[in-house]
């Protein structure tokens, strides 16, 4: 508790100095949407948040309103913007900004900075290099990276030092993986008692492990520099698909059917799987509640190490008054500190994205206590933008309807790709229809 003090009174006294352009305001109230998509008390710790930031000044009241998940968010946000009403701020998942500046929802926060007197170069340069396409659309910012994420390998020591594994050594490559698996997985006769391996199968979870096996398949899941283009029906993704195949049905070390994400660190802390494929945000989660000894490690690859950024950024929707707007600026700027986004890292898991944070005595007394907490920034050299699309939501669910389908052991590979493929084609149509007229 003395360290969650510590960083919310440094971030009241970076709040206290740092301002914005024009007048001073009278007090304006704004509201503030915020999900959260894994496990925890995170709820209840931005809630805290907020209420400090309030507390530090007169001039900005916010009103933080939990939202749900990440998909939830986007369509309360949408919907009260609808009404007239829209928030002030929203933590949105990052990958979600092409959709949101397609269809008119958020606004550039270009003109922010340039009366700050700052640029986008150098207002990005402390953000990890990783995170960079994901805030920006078009060449112009439009989201504030606050918590971010890589998929990481969780893996229990003694299940390791039972089978022969060296719990120094997690697997490195996909065979490794399937290898260890084959080791962890317990059999009594027919029945499983403990899965080798296990990874989330539910909506949003699975179409971001998925793009991270792809990603390590050598592939591209999408096209980062056009909205309308994915690589479903490809090779990699082809790859990808066979090896969850192959884990559930071949090999049998994981579970069939689809499986949420509680239910897999549930199975992680029950002793019942031996390595799971969770988010980086899950990290303190499993810290608390994890009492057999475990580690982290990179997600195994086949071809390369690669994995996508995941995680929230801050955006501003359209609107609102120019108090709002400013009052929300105002807002993101202390949310997205050095000090709070540290204080916030270390309580959730996620990675803290300014590199600054990680020059603080805080976290380096924290780091050097939690060397699980280092992994993800050892893995962000390999990480790659998340995937955002026109209509991201609907053709990410193209995707993880047909891989679900397979882990239920109603389709193929290979004819799931291809339907992914033909369903995500006809939702991104629309938008490659205007793209692509031709003028008179």
């Amino acid at each position: 508790m003395k360290s969650t003090r510590r960083w919310t009174m440094a971030a009241i006294a970076l709040a206290t100095g740092a301002g914005f352009a024009g007048e001073p305001l009278a007090q304006t109230k704004i509201d503030f949407f915020f999900p959260v998509p894994v496990e925890g008390k995170l709820a209840r710790e931005m809630t805290r948040l907020v209420r400090v930031y309030n507390d530090s000044q007169k001039e900005v009241e916010v009103t933080a309103v939990y939202t749900g998940g990440y998909d939830d968010t986007k369509l309360k946000a949408q919907a009260a913007a609808k009404a007239g009403k829209p928030p002030a701020v929203v933590l949105m998942s990052a990958n979600f900004n092409v959709d949101l500046k397609l269809s008119g929802d958020i606004m550039s926060l270009e003109p922010f900075l340039k009366a700050g007197g700052a640029t986008r170069e150098k207002f990005l340069g402390d953000f990890w290099p990783a995170l960079h396409a994901n805030a920006t659309v078009d060449g112009e910012l439009y989201g504030v990276p606050f918590h971010n994420s890589t998929p990481l390998l969780y893996y229990n020591v003694d299940h390791f030092k039972q089978a022969g594994l060296d719990p120094a050594r997690p697997p490195q490559t996909w065979a490794e993986l399937a290898d260890a698996a084959k080791k962890l997985t317990k059999r009594d006769g027919d029945k499983i008692e403990r899965y080798g391996f296990q990874m989330p199968g539910g909506y949003d979870y699975l179409g971001w492990l998925m793009s991270a096996l792809s990603m390590s398949n050598g592939g591209r899941y999408f096209n980062q520099d056009f909205g309308g283009e994915v690589y479903y029906d490809s090779p990699s993704m082809l790859g990808a698909v066979r090896f969850v195949d192959d884990l559930i049905h071949k090999h049998k070390v994981m579970p069939p059917g689809v499986v949420e994400a509680g239910g897999v660190s549930t199975a992680f802390f029950a002793g019942n799987a031996s390595m799971v494929l969770l988010s980086t945000g899950s990290l303190s989660f499993i810290r608390e509640n994890m009492k057999a000894p475990y580690n982290v490690g990179f997600v195994p690859r086949n071809v390369r190490n690669a994995v996508p950024i995941g995680g929230a950024s801050l955006v501003m929707f359209k609107g609102q008054s120019e108090a709002s707007q400013q009052a929300g600026w105002k807002f993101i700027t202390w949310l997205s500190s050095t000090e709070t986004l540290g204080g916030w890292s270390r309580f959730t898991g996620y990675f803290a994205p300014r590199r600054s944070s990680y020059d603080t005595a805080e976290m380096k007394e924290f780091i050097a206590r939690n060397p699980d907490a280092k992994v993800a920034l050892d893995q962000l050299p390999f990480a790659q933008p998340w995937f955002s699309t026109y209509q991201t939501v609907a053709v990410r669910k193209a995707l993880e309807d047909e891989v679900q389908a397979v882990m239920n052991g109603k389709k193929k590979p290979d004819a799931a790709v291809k339907d992914a493929q033909k369903k995500a084609d006809e939702l991104l149509r629309p938008f490659n229809d205007q793209t692509s007229l031709k003028l008179p």
